[in-house]
């Protein structure tokens, strides 16, 4: 028979082992907990590198405590993916923070919520509440000849007075980045070209050739292939372009909810000691008590 103060002595053992695991410090390389499961500083670093391609090293506090939110957050949606049934967890997706299984995870807890497309309807009142984001200014298409002398420009303005193509004397003279193609230098708007260039290029007609303009790197010859007039898209033609931003602002929407119910169903804590930079971002204990 088991004495009264033997009980006591198991009761106050089972209470000191208790209390030696809740205060347990976590391995030195653990940088946070999701659950039970323990996450690896390495982890994070592979994150970051491909992500953002820079060792964590060289970016501030601020930049690697967003992305510290983003590499958590994403582990969280891995999680909720796999506990829905939505993909199969395994070591390494829980362990890994892989780019590729998150966004496997992402998708799959997206895809339900974004299969139907926006009807006719909701993208006519997207185009009319959006209507100047559709304006497009006018635009001019035109080829450039650029020389290192005035010399060398006015005997290109020459040859081409004299009939010699304009592109192909861009190919022979011009020191342009595109001179290889002819000097042509794409659709262009009055905003898109240096102030000291644009009402001159805009008052010419097209195929005529502008006078020597002097630039800082050099000496200009501009030649107007044709010019758009000013207009706004259409909504047939805008049609593709607002399904794939209402899609994105649909999916944006969904992610933030999804992100709150992970961040609330799971029990997340940051072990910002073990953190080799100044952690500031949204699971830091002084900002939210978890």
């Amino acid at each position: 028979m088991i004495s009264g103060k033997t009980m006591a002595s198991l009761g106050w053992a089972v209470l000191l082992a208790t209390a030696c695991q809740r205060t347990a410090p976590p391995p030195p390389d653990a940088v946070a907990r999701i659950g039970d499961a323990e996450v690896r500083y390495a982890e994070f670093e592979r994150y970051v590198t491909l992500n953002v391609g820079e060792p964590g090293g060289v970016l501030g506090s601020d930049v690697l405590s967003e992305l510290f939110d983003q590499f958590l957050d994403e582990r969280l949606l891995e999680r909720l993916a796999a506990d829905r049934g939505l993909v199969r967890a395994s070591a390494s997706s829980l362990q890994g923070g892989q780019r590729g299984q998150a966004r496997q995870a992402i998708d799959a807890l997206l895809e339900k919520d974004l299969r139907q497309e926006a009807g006719d309807a909701e993208i006519a009142r997207y185009y009319q509440a959006h209507r100047q984001d559709f304006a497009r200014p006018e635009r001019v298409r035109l080829r450039q000849i650029l020389t290192a002398d005035r010399k060398a420009a006015e005997e290109a303005r020459r040859q081409i007075a004299a009939g010699t193509p304009f592109e192909e004397v861009s190919r022979r003279l011009s020191r342009g980045p595109r001179a290889d193609g002819g000097g042509v230098q794409g659709e262009l708007a009055r905003g898109d070209l240096p102030p000291s260039f644009a009402d001159l290029i805009f008052a010419l007609k097209p195929g005529e050739v502008s006078p020597v303009v002097p630039a800082e790197y050099g000496f200009h010859l501009f030649q107007v292939i044709e010019r758009e007039p000013a207009e706004v898209v259409p909504l047939a033609a805008a049609r593709g372009e607002i399904l794939a931003k209402l899609r994105q602002q649909r999916a944006d929407q969904l992610l933030r909810s999804l992100v709150q119910e992970a961040r609330s169903h799971y029990n997340v804590k940051v072990y910002e000691r073990n953190l080799p930079f100044a952690y500031q971002g949204s699971y830091s204990h002084a900002q939210k008590a978890r």
